[in-house]
């Protein structure tokens, strides 16, 4: 079913974060008819300042958003904005994140990741209420962490992914089996969406690319997992975001109106040659010094738990169904990072 993006209500969760943050930017920039209701808990995973920032900057974009602080596992308040809203469109991106801190913190994983989404398809399950409309598209965020270790690639959408090897993983094969059941039973239109190491200016702080650069920027080394032996699609945000744009106007029309697609750069790129290029591109905007010993600043060491080896997007049905495919290169979407690094922190770096 092809959905016109014009004059639609859609709420967009975790609006506050990373990709959420740059849809919400596309859609105002696209769609000014619509209204936007952004959902944030603002939790302090990562500093809270940044993602304040991200709010700041759809604030001057003006346009028809309303922001509302409040957490998706929390049904009420879930059950309110659809009731007050109405919405014609749900993108769910919010989520607890991260392979590393779901083995600190799984509490976290299971309220947002679980209860949260839950929630979200119970709203959008009782939209359809005494003979209303209801949501015309859910898509949500998966993420390939749910391939795990297999060694066949390209991932591709129809490969098992019954072997999680962390709980994050698991909490979003589970959005996708939950996804799959009110499809199914309530004629939900659904789509998750799996995502590939998505990277960019104000990305989350978490991510190696981030994590790196601060540290680079204080002298400390940085750790190279798996001693360098790992492969990463990593996919630029705004290259997500196409994506996510074009698959929020196409539901799925199956009997089951349920689809899966990956989005990802289909090309691999070794974390040793990825943080080659980072440190070249902060070298080039003057976050670090033209002489800086990279080689003394890394330090290669064994693999963590719930790392994998690599990853690697089958994104074909993404380009039959939507037209679309991800081209950002690497050097370029760095280079954009860096940009933003430099303007983001300039107090760091006064003359």
């Amino acid at each position: 079913m092809n959905i016109d993006l014009n004059n639609k209500t859609i709420l967009v969760t975790g609006a506050a974060g990373f990709i959420g943050s740059y849809l919400v930017m596309r859609l105002l920039r696209d769609y000014p008819s619509c209204k936007i209701v952004g959902l944030d808990n603002l939790n302090d995973y990562y500093d809270p300042s940044l993602k304040r920032w991200r709010l700041s900057q759809i604030e001057k974009l003006g346009g028809q958003w309303t922001f509302i602080e409040g957490d998706i596992a929390g049904r009420n308040t879930v059950n309110r904005l659809f009731q007050v809203y109405q919405f014609d469109i749900v993108v769910n991106l919010a989520a607890q994140a991260g392979v590393r801190y779901s083995i600190q913190n799984p509490d976290a994983y299971i309220q947002s990741n679980i209860i949260g989404f839950y929630n979200i398809l119970e709203a959008c399950r009782h939209s359809y209420d005494d003979g209303e409309k209801g949501v015309q598209h859910l898509v949500y965020a998966s993420s390939s962490s749910v391939y795990g270790n297999q060694q066949k690639v390209p991932y591709s959408i129809e490969d098992n992914v019954d072997n999680p090897v962390s709980l994050y993983a698991a909490t979003k094969k589970s959005n996708e089996l939950l996804a799959h059941a009110y499809a199914e039973l309530y004629g939900i239109p659904c789509t998750g969406l799996r995502f590939f190491t998505v990277y960019g200016p104000a990305g989350r702080p978490d991510m190696a690319y981030f994590g790196f650069t601060n540290k680079l920027r204080r002298g400390e080394k940085i750790q190279i997992f798996n001693y360098g032996n790992c492969k990463r699609d990593f996919t630029y945000v705004d290259d997500i975001v196409e994506g996510v744009v074009r698959i929020m106007g196409g539901a799925p029309q199956s009997e089951v109106p349920y689809a899966l697609y990956n989005i990802g750069n289909s090309q691999p790129e070794n974390l040793l040659d990825f943080v080659d290029i980072l440190q070249q591109e902060l070298v080039r905007v003057g976050v670090l010094p033209e002489d800086y010993d990279f080689e003394a600043h890394k330090e290669l060491v064994a693999a963590q738990p719930g790392d994998v080896e690599q990853t690697f997007a089958d994104a074909s049905a993404l380009e039959r169904d939507f037209g679309f495919k991800p081209k950002t290169s690497l050097r370029e979407g760095l280079r954009k990072f860096a940009e933003w690094y430099k303007e983001y922190y300039k107090e760091y770096y006064k003359e």
